[in-house]
């Protein structure tokens, strides 16, 4: 198998990017399932936490002006806000900030970490519709779900045809890379660090 794959390497960055983040991925869908978030409205709460503090960290990427200038509706397509008002919706105060964010990375690196975000948005499709089923909506509690402007695929597509275009050192490439999985470990963090803190009174 692993000779296959070798012989297998993706044509284009993203396919590697969705390849090198396979195992991690799958681990924190896992995770989100041993969570329960739609079980009730408090357990999604929690989830929608992790999801705040998630898209909080990456404000100043998604508002940068160096990556503006590759993905140009970049800071439209954050959804910090998003989550800040379903927390409200769902009368859960903001958490406080997790150390550890990602600070001041690479351009290649920040991509990376947009790519996790940006993808999240494809399988928020199917979250949404369990959302529905608590009470809650696009406009009401699960927001940060809602479909972007110009729909999901259209939105993932326009960002992944850009990425795939531009061109990189092996270095970047790396970076890239590097920056994708550490997306993906670092909601691992922040989810792990919403439910733990689910017993507290708020």
């Amino acid at each position: 198998m692993t000779t296959q794959d070798t012989a297998q390497r993706p044509a284009l960055r993203s396919q590697r990017l969705n390849q090198i983040t396979h195992e991690p991925h799958t681990k924190l869908d896992a995770l989100v399932k041993a969570h329960a978030p739609f079980e009730t409205q408090a357990n999604f709460a929690r989830f929608v936490v992790a999801q705040y503090l998630f898209q909080s960290e990456l404000v100043s990427l998604y508002n940068d002006v160096q990556l503006t200038a590759i993905v140009a509706d970049l800071p439209a397509r954050c959804r910090a806000e998003a989550a800040k008002a379903d927390l409200a919706d769902l009368e859960t105060e903001l958490p406080e900030q997790v150390a550890g964010a990602v600070n001041n990375p690479t351009k290649a690196e920040a991509l990376g970490w947009l790519f996790v975000s940006e993808g999240s948005k494809l399988g928020a499709a199917f979250l949404i519709k369990r959302a529905v089923g608590l009470g809650l909506s696009e406009t009401f509690g699960a927001r940060h779900l809602a479909e972007p402007a110009g729909g999901r695929a259209e939105g993932w597509k326009s960002f992944v045809k850009t990425l795939d275009s531009l061109a990189f050192s092996a270095q970047e490439e790396a970076e890239l890379d590097k920056g994708a999985i550490d997306a993906f470990n670092r909601f691992t963090v922040l989810l792990e660090q919403a439910y733990s803190t689910a017993a507290e009174p708020a």
